[in-house]
């Protein structure tokens, strides 16, 4: 375990964070979380650091999330319950350290990057993408919701864009995600060990570390060679994600006989309805809120997602037994009970 991410600095100042489980997709657990939040409080006030490097072990991916399988484990005990807890304390925790670190964090988005993922680099100064990134917050789709502080930097994406993404989990390349401000930097992932490198050389100084940084990456990024399509979507998306309900929603859909929306009511419909509606509330009650109000609330929420049995059904259906066929509590939007949704968001 203390292997699952590894710590290295050297003497130009440069920090690495290396997230070590290949195999997992470098998947977070407790242990990960926890000595990342450490290693940065540390780092913070280390006079010697002057800029971390975060990226993903293997060529899959930085991260593919949280160890949801370790999470599913808490419906065997209370004890399980508890460490579940743990981890979710300690994980948004240490996200907003990222987003309050001092110092320039670098992080390399290549291969595959979501949920926990995401948030654990939502705050970085730099956010390269790749033409291997594949982007998502996916957690409707297990019952679940977009944690990690997604109520904070969804909000930030164009119009109602983080709504539809937050909603659906649909999945963004490289040009959809500097769209949304999930990446501010494409670098062809042939020039990435070149760039890892120079900036492993390079002295930095305290005074001109950003200048010396952009500089690095106007040299080595470019544009990505494929368009996005969520520019393109722009209007549908703003129609059909204003409204606060997420029946209103479909019924917008519905009255739609565009691809767009007959492919997107598809994919609501496929998703827990208890977790549709937690996650719209969250997203519009988030609005005007900072990513330390948004985590405090998202910490909540997970609490009481798990113990909720439409987590498990999702997990379930997804990852244990793969048959994608979850049997969640409420079958329709209109069998959850609005007492239901207010609940989540108690203690």
């Amino acid at each position: 375990m203390a292997e699952d991410v590894l710590f290295s600095t050297n003497k130009n100042g440069v920090a690495t964070i290396l997230l070590n489980r290949p195999k997992a997709l470098n998947s977070l657990n407790l242990t990960m979380v926890d000595a990342i939040g450490k290693k940065l409080e540390a780092w913070a006030t280390d006079q010697n650091i002057q800029c971390v490097v975060i990226k993903g072990a293997g060529e899959r991916g930085l991260c593919a999330g949280g160890d949801i399988k370790t999470l599913y484990s808490a419906k065997e005990s209370q004890e399980n319950l508890e460490e579940a807890y743990e981890f979710f304390t300690i994980e948004y925790d240490t996200d907003l350290a990222v987003a309050n670190f001092p110092k320039p964090i670098i992080a390399i988005l290549d291969g595959i990057v979501m949920g926990g993922g995401v948030g654990l680099i939502s705050s970085a100064d730099f956010k390269i993408v790749t033409e291997r990134t594949t982007w998502a917050m996916p957690e409707t789709s297990i019952g679940f919701f977009p944690d990690v502080g997604a109520a904070y930097f969804l909000n930030k994406a164009p119009g109602k864009t983080g709504r539809y993404l937050g909603l659906t989990g649909l999945q963004l390349k490289a040009a959809d995600i500097l769209y949304i401000n999930g990446a501010n930097y494409y670098m062809p992932s042939e020039k990435l060990p070149a760039f890892l490198q120079q900036i492993e050389e390079d002295e930095f100084t305290a005074d001109h570390i950003q200048a010396t940084i952009k500089n690095l990456l106007d040299e080595f990024s470019t544009i990505p060679p494929n368009n996005g399509v969520l520019s393109k979507q722009q209007q549908e998306s703003d129609q059909h994600f204003s409204y606060a309900t997420v029946e209103e929603i479909l019924s917008s859909l519905e009255a739609d006989s565009s691809t767009f929306a007959k492919k997107t009511k598809e994919t609501l419909l496929s998703k827990s309805p208890v977790s549709l509606k937690v996650t719209l509330k969250h997203l519009i009650n988030s609005e005007q809120e900072s990513l330390a109000s948004c985590l405090a609330t998202d910490l909540t929420l997970a609490k009481n997602f798990m113990k909720h049995p439409d987590f498990f059904e999702g997990v379930r259906s997804v990852i244990i037994d793969k048959d994608h066929q979850p049997n969640y509590q409420y079958a329709t939007l209109e069998d959850v009970p609005n007492e239901l949704v207010h609940r989540f968001f108690k203690e």
